[in-house]
């Protein structure tokens, strides 16, 4: 049965209300009231396609079919919160999908040999807390009961507070954890977030690899003193320490090379006034490549221009892990049955790298993994100018359907 496409418009537009900025793109933000009304459509849309619904320790949505033996789980699904005035694909399309492909299966009547979780993730972009793909990364044991209390929002709430707030205790994070013999396969589906499958007039982007990220903030500490009676050999200076290392950064990637990309997104200076000498800068970088070896080398390259400039600007310095995925090879038994699928529906798909982190390359810690891209037009994304056509999106979750059947073993 062919998928519907007016029920795949219609969760995208649905869950596209659920928006802290109208009309400046999309905001929505974990374990807030714009998180709650998603959930909570997701939540009743999975019981309309008769599954059994709940959310684990960490938030994640879950919607359970049954099949004829308990375990092990074939899941698939993506996130639904965002980044700050983004788009309206960037995670739910690949909700949308569990959710269309679980409608096609009652539709039908199919029953599973494996059971099929369609799950809806939180906190992958990691726009309120920082790190990111949490709701994954609980999954597979990589969320400490510390690190809730440790990384907090720019109000100054912790994961461990709001997670209360929302109805969950933090104590029970570790319930979220599924052992890798409980998990057959994952499957993701996701907009490409770049302009190559456009470009080449591609409708499908099977992907084989996905890049490793280290994702770091640099705090740096100095002195603050009067900006107008501070001689300049005198001053111990965070910013200028911070800026020195930070016009390297592009270089250090550069040289690297191989597709290696190293990125300064957020930079904050404390106190913060025209006429002070800062007291304290903290900034992020985000390295991706496709090899570990040469994240680790752009990672070193900063960390020994920090030890150079600051013994000579008299300021110190510490670096903290935000998040440290490696690279990763996604499973061949799976990119196989996506690239049949694609040929059997007459697509034209295009093997690629994802130069993006997904929850997908989390999931491949405990389980086979594949991860499915659809179009982006003219390749924008995390902006309100965000977009896939309808039909591209339904051509995606056909593929989807398809390799979920076989996986599953659907009768």
């Amino acid at each position: 049965m062919k998928t519907n496409l007016a029920r795949i418009k219609n969760d995208i537009e649905q869950l596209s209300k659920f928006n802290a900025t109208p009309g400046k793109g999309l905001t929505r933000m974990t374990f807030t009231k714009e998180d709650r009304g998603a959930g909570e459509y997701l939540k009743e849309q999975m019981r309309q396609a008769g599954l059994e619904v709940f959310e684990d320790a960490a938030g994640t949505i879950v919607g359970r079919l049954e099949g004829e033996i308990d375990s092990p789980v074939v899941m698939i699904g993506s996130h639904y919160d965002s980044v700050k005035n983004g788009g309206n694909f960037d995670g739910p399309a690949g909700v949308v999908t569990g959710l269309e492909i679980a409608r096609l299966m009652k539709d039908n009547n199919l029953k599973p040999k494996y059971p099929v979780e369609f799950i809806a993730m939180i906190e992958e972009e990691g726009t309120r807390f920082g790190g990111g793909l949490f709701a994954s990364r609980a999954i597979v044991g990589d969320v400490t009961r510390e690190s809730l209390d440790t990384f907090k929002d720019s109000q100054g709430i912790s994961i461990a507070e709001a997670m209360k707030e929302f109805g969950f205790d933090p104590d029970k994070i570790y319930d979220a954890v599924r052992k890798p013999e409980d998990v057959k396969a994952f499957l993701e589906l996701h907009i490409e977030q770049g302009p190559i499958l456009e470009a080449h007039g591609k409708d499908i982007g099977v992907v084989e690899y996905i890049v490793g990220i280290n994702e770091i903030q640099v705090i740096v500490k100095g002195r603050p003193d009067h900006a107008g009676t501070t001689p300049m050999t005198m001053r111990a200076d965070p910013l200028d320490t911070s800026s020195k290392v930070i016009s390297k950064i592009s270089t250090f990637a550069k040289e690297a090379g191989e597709g290696t990309v190293a990125t300064v997104g957020i930079l904050t200076v404390l106190p913060g006034a025209a006429n002070i000498v800062p007291a304290e800068v903290s900034f992020t970088v985000d390295i991706r490549s496709k090899k570990a070896e040469l994240i680790k080398q752009v990672r070193k390259n900063i960390e020994d221009s920090l030890e150079e400039i600051s013994k000579l600007n008299g300021v110190q310095y510490t670096t903290i892990d935000l998040l440290n995925v490696p690279p990763v090879k996604l499973a061949d038994d799976i990119i196989d049955k996506l690239n049949k699928y694609s040929y059997n529906l007459g697509f034209k798909k295009e093997l690629m790298l994802s130069g993006a982190g997904h929850d997908a390359m989390v999931m491949t810690k405990i389980t086979d993994v594949g991860l499915i891209f659809v179009p982006s037009k003219a390749g924008r994304s995390h902006c309100p100018e965000e977009w896939t056509d309808y039909e591209d999106l339904q051509k995606g979750i056909e593929v989807a359907y398809e390799t979920i059947k076989d996986i599953a073993e659907v009768k």
